[in-house]
């Protein structure tokens, strides 16, 4: 068995999935999402009916955000399960970024069902004009503040779950929050923030509308809730985009990969090095190295197993580890002269 066999061989690229602690973080985010869907579903046949009887185009609005919110957990809720199913012969890399496909989807339901049909309701009551008796509002409004407070306890313990999850891995939780590695996670909390803001937003829209009976206020709270929506859709749908294609792993880890090989003393040096994020906590690392001359087939095997378990134990998330042999020199000589073309 040669090196290079050595290190593509059945189970050089598989290993132990980071189960426990993926799992655990697995249950914490189900909960996340459960406690968000029964926030949602409550408060949505409110905003609904508060909506109706108000006849309050920003209430409908965030009705329709609740409905696309309430959607969209069931999506995560799939995206949880059906990430963690084990890699089979049709998908030998695993599932993980089946996590992402589902925020994708939630993304688009936000965009649809939530931005697109705030915007239509406040360029409706512009045009209308619209009216709603004072009884009206103020149920509206105790809908609202209800709503408010639900909502704001589902986006606590997403908050509170995002800071463990910063102290766990040593950075602050803005970090946490760019890096995005948990999309579901990352879904919930934006969907929660964006609740609350566009809760307030109505909240003032109807209070203004009340004030003046002018009901240009509360159409224009409605027209910046969908404007919200959008946004953060595209957000969203930006970032599951990126690890969808194959977004590689940050850089600072790439970093550190590439010291520890290059400190390895049958390494010479390193001639690439690519990684591919497969799932939240799951990286696919691909590594060309040249290797110190002097060393038989069996110490080569031997420090590729032994360099590929060290970058396991190290960084667990590193699921898949290919170290491919080259010859750096004679790649190097290929590309200073390349061979002509062959004649027609």
């Amino acid at each position: 068995m040669t090196a290079d066999e050595a290190t593509h061989a059945p189970g050089a690229g598989a290993g132990a999935r980071p189960g426990a602690a993926a799992g655990g973080r697995d249950g914490e985010t189900r909960l996340t999402v459960w406690a968000a869907l029964a926030a949602n579903l409550a408060i949505c046949v409110a905003k609904a009916v508060g909506g109706v009887i108000a006849g309050s185009p920003a209430l409908l609005s965030e009705a329709a955000h609740s409905v696309a919110d309430s959607i969209n957990e069931v999506f995560l809720l799939a995206s949880v399960r059906r990430s963690r199913r084990p890699a089979d012969e049709r998908h030998p890399f695993g599932y993980g970024k089946e996590r992402f496909f589902w925020s994708l989807l939630a993304a688009v339901g936000i965009f649809v069902t939530g931005g697109c049909f705030s915007v239509f309701q406040g360029v409706e009551a512009f045009r209308s004009g619209g009216g709603a008796s004072h009884e009206g509002y103020v149920v509206g409004l105790i809908v609202l503040l209800v709503a408010l407070l639900a909502e704001g306890a589902s986006l606590l313990r997403a908050v509170f779950q995002v800071r463990r999850a910063a102290r766990a891995a040593g950075h602050g939780i803005a970090e946490e929050v760019r890096q995005g590695r948990d999309p579901a996670l990352r879904t919930v909390l934006a969907e929660d923030a964006t609740a609350c803001v566009g809760v307030v937003l109505a909240m003032a829209g109807m209070a203004l509308h009340m004030a003046t009976g002018r009901v240009a206020y509360e159409a224009g709270a409605s027209v910046l809730i969908g404007m919200l929506l959008v946004y953060v859709a595209y957000v969203l749908g930006k970032g599951a985009r990126a690890h969808l294609i194959g977004e590689a792993a940050d850089s600072g880890l790439q970093d550190e990969i590439r010291a520890l090989l290059e400190a390895q003393p049958e390494i010479d040096s390193v001639t690439g090095l690519l990684t591919m994020r497969l799932g939240p906590d799951a990286v696919l690392l691909a590594a060309g190295i040249d290797l110190t001359a002097g060393y038989d087939s069996e110490t080569v095997e031997e420090a590729m197993v032994r360099i590929r378990t060290e970058l396991k134990s190290r960084w667990p998330e590193l699921e898949q580890v290919f170290l491919d042999v080259t010859d750096a020199a004679a790649a190097r000589r290929s590309s200073a002269h390349p061979r002509p073309p062959r004649p027609e």
